[in-house]
């Protein structure tokens, strides 16, 4: 049913304030004083990270281009599309085809934007932008050795196989992949 605008938001939680714990380059984590419309009150922790951008690369073979790395949070390897937060100032589009570079050693061509995403929205204000390339140039080893284990170009129609045996366990990677399958 649609929103009426007319009508009062009933289901609107009430901030009564937030008081900041710790506050770096990479997330500032705070506590929510809140009520919900029938009066209950309690606190909620509140995650604010910097934008995020990343690139799913596609050849004319229907391979995308991914990084096998460790995770050391979820102590797993796992595949992942290139990608990184956005710099101050910095367009996410530049950042995306960027981090593409440093981490593949691979320059995306025929940039497009695809849907952005909130991963949690329930505690996190994580906003994921996801752009797709059509192509792409080898233009050397990775600037950052730090990245990936290894580079490689993986088959598009083996993708849902490598989500279903946890392979391919990150968010960004997973709806940017699954929506590129699902508009074939």
């Amino acid at each position: 049913m649609p929103l009426n605008q007319n009508q009062p938001e009933l289901t609107r939680w009430t901030i009564h304030g937030e008081r900041v714990v710790d506050d770096t380059r990479r997330l500032r984590l705070s506590i929510a004083s809140v009520e919900l419309p029938d009066g209950v009150a309690f606190e909620q922790y509140v995650l604010r990270i910097p934008k995020a951008a990343m690139m799913l690369v596609v050849d004319d073979s229907d391979r995308v281009l991914m990084m096998w790395r460790h995770r050391f949070i979820i102590d797993r390897w796992v595949w992942e599309l290139p990608g990184g937060y956005v710099d101050p100032g910095e367009e996410p589009a530049v950042t995306a085809a960027r981090e593409v570079e440093e981490e593949t050693g691979w320059r995306p061509r025929g940039i497009e934007q695809f849907p952005s995403f909130q991963p949690m929205v329930g505690s996190a204000d994580a906003e994921n932008l996801i752009f797709l390339a059509r192509g792409a140039d080898y233009i050397g080893e990775p600037k950052d050795i730090n990245e990936a284990e290894r580079v490689a170009w993986v088959p598009l129609d083996s993708i849902r196989a490598r989500i279903e045996k946890g392979e391919i366990v990150g968010a960004a990677s997973q709806i940017a992949l699954l929506h590129l399958l699902a508009s074939r």
